[in-house]
């Protein structure tokens, strides 16, 4: 496993923990497990305090495979309890988002569909998701595979998005659909 950051960082391994020190401050522990790489860029923050599931959570990013690469973009901040799991694709966060409590990302359904296929261990789909820049994602909400979010775009508490979100939008519910449209 590969973990880059583009920012002086002091980082440190216990059991697959990542604590995550920056300026001598412990920002939050994180697990970051898998076979391919996840790249931190600068100005990235990951937990917040005084934030609800600070002390009841850990950050969850995992690249399960060697095609499989998950990317945050500058100034990101991600509240407590986020998992992003990359099984066999990309999962790209843009710049300057904002991402709310118990987030969840993934580029796979994890296992067939049908319980003939999934007994049987046949390989199930992967798609890669894409968050663009000054994305805000409310708490609670899941990405799931081949979504992508356009710039600017806001997804409300508990959305769960399936498919593509244009730019400049506010999208919610179960699945996820566009409700207004924003100023760019």
């Amino acid at each position: 496993m590969r973990i880059e950051f583009t920012q002086r960082l002091e980082f440190v391994f216990t059991d697959c923990f990542l604590s995550i020190i920056c300026w001598g401050v412990l920002v939050r522990p994180a697990l970051a497990v898998g076979a391919e790489s996840i790249k931190i860029a600068s100005g990235v923050k990951i937990g917040c305090w005084p934030s609800p599931h600070f002390l009841s959570t850990v950050s969850h990013s995992e690249a399960r495979c060697k095609s499989s690469i998950i990317s945050i973009g500058e100034q990101t901040h991600i509240n407590n309890g986020f998992v992003a799991i990359a099984e066999k694709c990309r999962i790209q966060i843009g710049r300057n988002c904002l991402i709310g409590t118990r987030c969840e990302i993934c580029d796979s359904d994890f296992h067939a569909l049908s319980s003939q296929d999934r007994m049987a261990g046949k390989p199930h789909s992967c798609q890669n998701v894409l968050i663009e820049d000054r994305v805000l994602m409310g708490s609670n909400v899941k990405i799931l595979k081949r979504a992508t979010i356009g710039s600017g775009s806001v997804i409300t508490n508990s959305a769960v998005v399936t498919k593509d979100i244009p730019a400049n939008c506010i999208a919610a519910g179960i699945p996820a659909k566009v409700i207004r449209r924003l100023p760019p």
